[in-house]
């Protein structure tokens, strides 16, 4: 996407095929700044530290922390290892393990190390370029939908709200949820977003505003807790949110909050979509609430809140120092909240049969879970 005009991606491999390049999602929106990461200590502590987040986005660095991990190993088992650390980086998201078991499939078909190391390039790049394409035809697919309902309103404003970043910063292009208004806009739909801020780490308020703003795409920001009341007052006619992993029958695991959003669009007869690459379908789980693993993370992050000062960007403690806090990172909304899964494949609803439909080729995966 482009960024003062300038094309950009949140993760590359810099010319000398050994360092991957990345966008630091945690100065945002205050500061653009780019890491080099060459080791396997990097990839982890980028992917742990979210300097890079969102479920493509942390497939696509995964793959590339193989090659990083073949390039910095001695052996087999140190290069498995390694993998190993990288694929266990953080649990929720799907994404990590399947790019991360690919690629390393991939290097060990080669006999000598630098056929190894070419396969690894290969094979990563073809993963990033892989879920671009998706996320494209995503929103291809997402953005008649939007269309049909600016037709219904007669043209005027759609108004789609959004939890968290589920952008081109989470899923190296176009991204799952905003690539349907991404596309709608460019076609000349007149939309509005509504940009939750998602506590804590502030995703939306950060990096989709940011993300909209630079694609001069109206939107406004708003307090997690607000979305019920401006659906109650007929202000959201769609949800649209992304996710870092979904059962094969439809059991949808998103940021902290978006369960809450499905019971409030169900209450007011708003649809509520989820945005996704088949990459992010968990064939094996059955079960979101008992199966998904939700990550704890620190509780410094609930605690603290990060924001422009006149001293530069810093965090403000904001309870009692004393007091203890929990950090869930992700909820589980069941399939039965959910109006409809947007793919690179088309619209389906959300149920096993529906899925697999679009999927077929994922039956006998998903009836041995």
């Amino acid at each position: 996407m482009n960024v003062d005009g300038q094309p950009m991606r949140p993760i590359w491999l810099d010319a000398d095929g050994t360092t991957i390049k990345v966008i630091d999602q945690r100065r945002l929106p205050h500061s653009l700044e780019i890491l080099s990461i060459s080791t396997v200590d990097q990839v982890v502590d980028a992917i742990r530290e979210m300097v890079v987040r969102g479920a493509p986005l942390i497939g696509a660095t995964g793959a590339y922390g193989v090659l990083v991990a073949l390039l910095n190993s001695r052996n087999d088992a140190d290069f498995l290892d390694m993998c190993r650390r990288v694929k266990d980086a953080r649990p929720t998201a799907v994404n990590l393990a399947w790019a991360v078991e690919r690629t390393v499939a991939v290097v060990m078909r080669g006999a000598a190390r630098a056929d190894r190391v070419a396969l690894a390039r290969q094979e990563a790049t073809a993963i990033a370029e892989e879920e671009a394409d998706r996320c494209r035809r995503i929103g291809e697919h997402g953005a008649a939908l939007v269309e049909n309902l600016s037709q219904a309103k007669g043209g005027r404003t759609v108004h789609i709200l959004t939890h968290c970043n589920a952008g081109w910063l989470a899923c190296v292009e176009w991204g799952t949820a905003t690539a349907p208004i991404y596309v709608a806009h460019e076609k000349g739909v007149d939309l509005h977003v509504w940009v939750d801020e998602t506590r804590p780490l502030n995703q939306g308020a950060r990096l989709t505003a940011w993300e909209l703003g630079k694609a001069g795409i109206r939107h406004t920001v708003i307090a997690d807790n607000a979305g019920g009341h401006l659906m109650q007052h007929g202000l959201v006619d769609m949800v649209i949110v992304g996710t870092d992993r979904t059962t094969c029958t439809g059991d949808v695991a998103n940021k902290i909050g978006t369960y809450l959003k499905a019971l409030a669009a169900r209450d007011n007869g708003v649809p509520f979509y989820v945005a996704l690459p088949s990459s992010t379908f968990d064939w094996q789980l059955r079960d979101g609430i008992a199966q998904i693993p939700i990550e704890d993370r620190s509780a410094d992050e609930v605690r603290y809140v990060q924001g422009l000062t006149p001293h530069g960007v810093g965090q403000v403690l904001v309870p009692p120092e004393a007091s203890p806090a929990a950090n869930p990172a992700f909820d589980v909304t069941p399939a039965r909240l959910v109006t409809g899964f947007i793919t690179e494949r088309g619209v389906c609803a959300a149920n096993e049969a529906a899925i697999l439909a679009l999927f077929p080729e994922k039956k006998q995966e998903s009836s041995v879970a």
